[in-house]
């Protein structure tokens, strides 16, 4: 290894320089990291001097990209407050389908601000921010639309659910076969000779006939019920109750769920105030007896539920 000296004024002699490699590495490197500050530090005034406007340019740059992000953005919103608007036309539709009064324009605007970018793309930092403060305000618009057709269609679907349930319990069909006779009104009773309501319709048939669930619902009294004997009612639910009177046999326990058309028992001439074999049949609502013929009607087939009821319990 070779060995490096310097002449010693003090000492009149050479002397040797320990560690040359380690001090000579130290120098090299200070040395390079003082001309590289110094080569950066040139090249930055320079480029400041011969190019002033560099960092001008490169905001204004950026300000045309963020102009076209804003524009494509108004162009989405835009976009999806137009199909909103149709969903709107569309669930005024459904609304009438469930029977719920269609919304107006007034109701579905509230709180609602209008919105308008019809204005130059901004220039300055002013402008800019009053279109940044114009967008805020159009997505707080197209939040308060879709918020309005969310609870739009969770009351179109809870109403149109209520619907489906009252279209099955309510009483939508005869209940049996025979000769329907003695209208539901105030009569002459042909047992007690004095005039008197008569809360439904009676149905003159065989004893034995099969009786059928007018409509879906729970049975709530089964069993003896005064002058109409042997007695079957049924709860249909939103205030509806079906009375069958005068059986000879009840096939359903209280307490059953029933749909229209299972069959629930059998015609008979039980009870001191029957006339003869038939099926006193009785409609009420809340209480109050309604005519049961506005609640019969020709288009359904008793049978064809009756054999559809039978399917669905075989499966």
């Amino acid at each position: 290894m070779k060995h490096f000296y310097y002449f010693s004024k003090n000492k009149l002699k050479f002397v040797e320089i320990k560690n040359f490699y380690k001090k000579f590495i130290f120098l090299a490197l200070f040395f390079s990291v003082i001309t590289s500050f110094l080569v950066f530090s040139c090249y930055f005034i320079i480029n400041e001097i011969i190019n002033p406007d560099s960092e001008v340019t490169s905001l204004q740059l950026r300000n045309r990209e963020l102009k076209d992000q804003i524009e494509g953005l108004i162009v989405q919103y835009e976009s999806v407050e137009d199909k909103l608007d149709k969903l709107s036309s569309q669930s005024n539709n459904l609304r009438l389908k469930v029977n719920l009064d269609p919304i107006s324009e007034e109701d579905r605007n509230i709180g609602v601000g209008g919105n308008s970018f019809d204005d130059a793309i901004p220039e300055n930092m002013s402008q800019f921010g009053r279109l940044i403060s114009k967008v805020n305000s159009y997505v707080d618009k197209i939040n308060a639309k879709i918020e309005i057709e969310e609870n739009n269609y969770t009351e179109i679907e809870k109403t149109f659910e209520k619907n489906q349930k009252l279209y099955d319990a309510i009483p939508a069909i005869g209940p049996t076969t025979g000769v329907y006779c003695d209208d539901f009104g105030l009569r002459f009773h042909p047992i007690l000779k004095i005039k008197r309501m008569h809360n439904g319709i009676d149905v003159i048939t065989h004893i034995g006939t099969p009786v059928y669930a007018s409509g879906g619902g729970t049975v709530s009294f089964a069993g003896r019920r005064g002058g109409l004997g042997l007695t079957l009612e049924i709860d249909h639910g939103f205030g509806y109750k079906t009375i069958y009177g005068h059986l000879s046999k009840i096939d359903v326990k209280k307490g059953q769920v029933v749909k229209r058309g299972d069959f629930i028992c059998e015609t008979g001439n039980s009870g001191e105030l029957s006339t003869g074999p038939h099926l006193h049949y009785e409609v009420r609502h809340n209480g109050v007896a309604l005519n049961p013929y506005n609640f019969i009607y020709d288009d359904v087939d008793l049978f064809e539920i009756a054999k559809v009821n039978q399917k669905d319990s075989l499966n």
